[in-house]
Formats: structure tokens, C-alpha cells, sequence
């Protein structure tokens, strides 16, 4: 681990005036919890099991959906390669400014727009594709369609070898990620409120 870029990751000192995370995330579930999906952020539990299974060696491009207030971010940061990239995407502006202006990191970048345009968005950073996809948009409240053209547009930028990592609360996420992903690993977080269903779809 890069000591130099496990400083950087670290969000800034928070002003006066500016929202902590957590009255930033409710404030965002209350405006958008059909987006949002949950009024508590993920457990450190959750975060450790969904990137465990990330190839840290090989990853140069990394790309989060609905970041939030950054609950993963910084984890990211601190395990990626220092030339390596993260890019969240959330349709939250709120959120995203909150991150542009809490996260200095020359390897982050917060784009406000659709997880459904992923494609177009790795491409406007540099990329031909990503190496892993993580998400936790709830699929099963999203708008009708939606959440099937967003598990389309990833596997069609996940590079062979990478994934698509979910958490959900729902296990219905995999009627989404089956017609695509034929490898799909399962487990459960049960440290987490509420419990989360973990799914790590292979593109082989």
C-alpha cells in the first residue's frame, strides 16, 4: 500500500457549515430514497468483504455507482495503485459536489450522471474500460428498465477478469446480473443494517 496515496485519500477536515456524512446521506435518502436505498451507510464489515475479492495489482480503473457521501471512497483509494483511477458516478448532485470538494485525490474523479452511460463516462476519462464495477443502487426499486440497460452497459465495460461487485438488500439483483454474468459469487453481511446480500458477478 502506497503511503503517500493512503494520505491523499483521506477526506479534508470538515468546515464550518459543511454536513457531516451522515446528516449529508440522510438528507440525500430523504430526497432520493428511491436512489439511495437505505438511510444507514454500509459497515466497515461490508466494505471489507466486498473489495477483498478485488485484484488490487491489476486494477487501474475502478468505477463506483452512487458513491453517496464516500462511505467507500476512501477504502478504494487507500488500496488502489497510485496511477490508477476511481470514478463515481451518482445522479445525485448533492453527493457529488460533496465529494469534489471533500476528496483531494488526484486519482478520484466525481461525475454527476446515469450508471446506464458508464460507457460513455470511462471513455471521457481515458478509458477504453474499467477493471471492476461496484454498486449499491437498489436494481429492484429502480425505474422499469433501468437497472437492466445498467447491468448491460457494465458487463459491456468490465474488461475479461474484472467484476461487477453488488450489494443489495434484496437478492432480487440477480435476475438483473444472471443474463449476463454466467459466474456469479454470493455471500451475506449480516454485521450490516439492514443485512446485505453481496454478489461479485466474474466477467470470464
Amino acid at each position: 500500500m502506497n503511503s503517500s496515496a493512503t494520505t491523499a485519500a483521506r477526506p479534508r477536515k470538515r468546515h464550518a457549515g459543511r454536513p457531516s456524512p451522515w446528516g449529508m446521506f440522510f438528507k440525500g435518502f430523504l430526497k432520493h430514497p428511491v436512489m439511495v436505498g437505505s438511510v444507514i451507510p454500509s459497515s466497515d464489515k461490508l466494505i471489507d468483504r466486498m473489495l477483498g475479492q478485488v485484484d488490487w495489482a491489476n486494477c487501474k480503473v475502478f468505477v463506483e455507482y452512487g458513491p453517496g457521501v464516500g462511505t467507500f471512497c476512501g477504502h478504494i483509494l487507500e488500496r488502489m495503485a497510485p496511477d490508477a483511477q476511481l470514478i463515481a458516478i451518482d445522479t445525485n448532485p448533492d453527493f457529488v459536489d460533496y465529494l469534489s470538494d471533500g476528496i483531494r485525490d488526484s486519482r478520484f474523479s466525481a461525475v454527476h450522471g446515469s450508471a446506464a452511460d458508464v460507457g460513455a463516462i470511462v471513455a471521457q476519462h481515458g478509458h477504453e474500460q474499467a477493471d471492476f464495477v461496484l454498486s449499491g443502487l437498489p436494481f429492484s426499486t429502480l425505474p422499469p428498465g433501468v437497472g437492466a440497460q445498467i447491468a448491460a452497459e457494465t458487463h459491456k465495460v468490465i474488461r475479461p477478469g474484472g467484476a461487477f461487485l453488488v450489494y443489495q438488500f434484496s437478492p432480487k439483483v440477480r435476475d438483473f446480473l444472471s443474463p449476463h454474468f454466467e459466474r456469479i459469487d454470493h455471500g451475506m453481511e449480516w454485521w450490516n443494517i439492514p443485512p446485505a446480500q453481496l454478489y461479485w458477478a466474474w466477467k470470464d
